[in-house]
């Protein structure tokens, strides 16, 4: 069975985060949770953001890269939101990735040079989140989707919040988290 990365949002490594990637663990995958904050947690998204970019966005990709050194090639990368940068940075880079879930944003493929062959992803959030679709990530997930390039699925759920899948907090949807958790795994037994 692959492995799978679950990166974390700009909250820091939540319990909420930590419950998901249980929920995946529970159908028998091995899911690593790295802690990209070294133990910081925020109470916004625009506090984590801060933190993030006084740390450097480079620093935190670097984190990513790190986090995954001595673990084998064949894995699948996630992230949400801040947490698909090092996610998608490693499916697009990392030789042997086997797939990226991507929850709550998507960054141009061009950013990290191109799509490799043979690597799908699913794309997950809120069609009016204004993180997700107001700053044009549902936009560019689509028009990847569209392009042929690759095998990209595009989710969207009903409503207008971010970091939905979190539930420790506020924003938290038990059906629209319990949907993705689904399609999640059944991705995973897709890719291996």
């Amino acid at each position: 069975m692959t492995d799978l990365v679950l990166f974390h949002h700009a909250l820091g490594l939540t319990e909420g985060v930590r419950a998901f990637a249980d929920r995946l663990a529970s159908a028998g995958r091995t899911v690593h949770t790295p802690d990209l904050f070294a133990g910081r947690r925020f109470d916004t998204v625009e506090e984590g953001v801060a933190h993030a970019q006084e740390l450097g966005f480079a620093t935190v990709l670097e984190r990513g890269r790190e986090a995954v050194a001595g673990l084998s090639e064949g894995l699948v990368y996630a992230g949400f939101s801040l947490g698909v940068l090092p996610a998608q940075l490693l499916a697009q880079t990392r030789p042997g990735a086997r797939g990226a879930v991507l929850m709550e944003s998507f960054v141009p493929p061009s950013e990290f040079g191109t799509w490799p062959d043979g690597v799908p992803a699913q794309v997950h959030g809120m069609a009016d989140d204004p993180f997700f679709a107001g700053e044009g990530d549902l936009a560019a997930a689509r028009e990847h989707a569209a392009s042929g390039a690759a095998e990209v699925e595009v989710f969207t759920y009903p409503g207008d919040v971010h970091l939905f899948a979190d539930s420790t907090l506020p924003t938290y949807d038990e059906d629209a988290a319990g949907l993705v958790a689904e399609r999640v795994l059944a991705f995973l037994e897709r890719v291996g």
